[in-house]
């Protein structure tokens, strides 16, 4: 990647990040009563569809330019609605392994399918953002097979967003057995470990450019 491809990278994650911070104060202006704690669902719902819609703007803006095939509307519609159902097969998927990790199956459905919603948010969006619902440009990309002639640098910064973001849930997912109201220690670790991952992300690439610029050629 080139420096002006990293600056323009950190910049995007530092508004992510910023904008998750803006969530846990903003919303008090306009709701009474509102903390991340105490109104924590309220919570979830904010981050989610600030972080959702910031990614997607950043996208639209940022995106690489246009093929010279230009898309139908149709198509365009048709992407649109496939990238909606992977979106919600992933909450869906998240919900489940959350279920399995111990969540309560019956009880908290709303938390646990809002806390799924955060998770996916926070992973697979962006990924529909800058991939789409091309089933073999995710498996190019994240297969361990792939080609390593495609290797886009827009999603070489995912990577250590989702270890942090994985080690974060699953060690503060072990703090709901002492007597916390579910899911506030899991959704909290991941949004921590996300924000970390935004930042530290740009630096590692940084520190390691002249290795990616060679394997992506």
């Amino acid at each position: 990647m080139k420096e002006a491809e990293i600056r323009r990278l950190l910049a995007a994650n530092l508004l992510c990040a910023l904008s998750i911070v803006l969530t846990a104060v903003v919303p008090s202006f306009f709701l009474e009563g509102f903390t991340v704690l105490g109104t924590h669902l309220t919570w979830l719902c904010v981050c989610s569809v600030c972080v959702g819609a910031l990614n997607v703007s950043l996208h639209l803006v940022l995106k690489p330019s246009q093929s010279p095939k230009r898309s139908s509307f149709a198509q365009k519609i048709s992407r649109f609605l496939k990238c909606c159902i992977y979106f919600f097969m992933s909450c869906i998927l998240f919900h489940a392994i959350i279920v399995l990790y111990g969540a309560p199956l019956i009880e908290s459905v709303t938390e646990t399918f809002l806390f799924a919603v955060l998770l996916s948010t926070f992973t697979t969006l962006q990924c529909l953002c800058i991939l789409g619902p091309n089933i073999q440009a995710w498996i190019r990309v994240f297969s361990k097979n792939g080609s390593p002639h495609f290797s886009p640098s827009s999603l070489l910064h995912l990577s250590p967003c989702r270890v942090l973001n994985n080690i974060f849930t699953i060690v503060c997912f072990y703090l709901v057995f002492s007597p916390q109201v579910w899911p506030i220690s899991c959704s909290l670790g991941a949004t921590f470990g996300y924000m970390a991952g935004l930042i530290i992300a740009p630096l590692w690439i940084h520190w390691n450019r002249k290795q990616l610029t060679y394997k992506s050629r």
